[in-house]
């Protein structure tokens, strides 16, 4: 299983893109969350999602996947079909979280969070390389391949809150796989909530930036 690395970086499809940052600089941030868009959208529109939260001392970074897709398939084909844009989007986010570190705003403190394609991103990220973060934030997502295992994935989350939240008629995440990655998540460690929404559709709602929310006056407060 690939994992991403400071010392030797995937090179992929991504590595060039930009990434957008808002809100706080970083010395006076006492948060952050990387907002990670879906298939087909842009840095720029999931960096709205930040005008739903409270807070402003929070740092936002919203990078952008090349060709407007972190990966081509479903997040439900085996993995290597879906390279090297999964490898690519994982070491972003690893990049990013570095950066966010060596300008002083540790894990403990970094949210990540994603809608759809970018959730099951974010998801896929944090079960890879487990630690406490100060949050994962899934909109109609999950853990990505054909199957999940725990068996799959090493180490702990140490109590990292993790939210995730879709609709039981969601048309591109069936809820039994937000129900596995619920399920490990919480054996790695996550202090899991996942709240499945009767007749939702493919968006977030207001409870779910409720629940966002709360984990970020989590980390802020942490």
């Amino acid at each position: 299983m690939f994992r991403a690395s400071k010392t030797n970086p995937f090179s992929g499809p991504h590595q060039k893109e930009k990434i957008i940052n808002a809100g706080a600089k970083p010395e006076q941030a006492a948060a952050a969350m990387i907002l990670i868009h879906g298939r087909g959208a842009t840095a720029e529109s999931i960096l709205m999602l930040a005008d739903e939260f409270n807070g402003e001392n929070i740092l936002y970074a919203a990078p952008q996947a090349a060709g407007f897709q972190w990966y081509p398939y479903s997040f439900l084909a085996p993995t290597d079909r879906n390279e090297p844009g999964l490898s690519s989007g994982l070491q972003v986010i690893f990049d990013t979280i570095a950066n966010l570190e060596s300008n002083g705003i540790p894990k403990k403190r970094v949210i990540i969070a994603g809608f759809s394609q970018g959730a099951c991103l974010a998801s896929e990220f944090v079960a890879r390389h487990p630690a406490r973060y100060g949050g994962l934030i899934a909109f109609s997502g999950g853990l990505i391949g054909d199957e999940v295992s725990a068996a799959s994935y090493q180490g702990s989350l140490s109590g990292t809150p993790c939210f995730l939240g879709c609709s039981n008629i969601d048309p591109h995440i069936p809820m039994e796989r937000v129900r596995e990655s619920e399920n490990i998540l919480s054996a790695m460690g996550g202090d899991v909530m996942a709240k499945i929404y009767k007749g939702l559709g493919h968006t977030v709602n207001h409870d779910e930036i409720d629940k966002a929310q709360k984990i970020i006056n989590s980390a802020i407060s942490d």
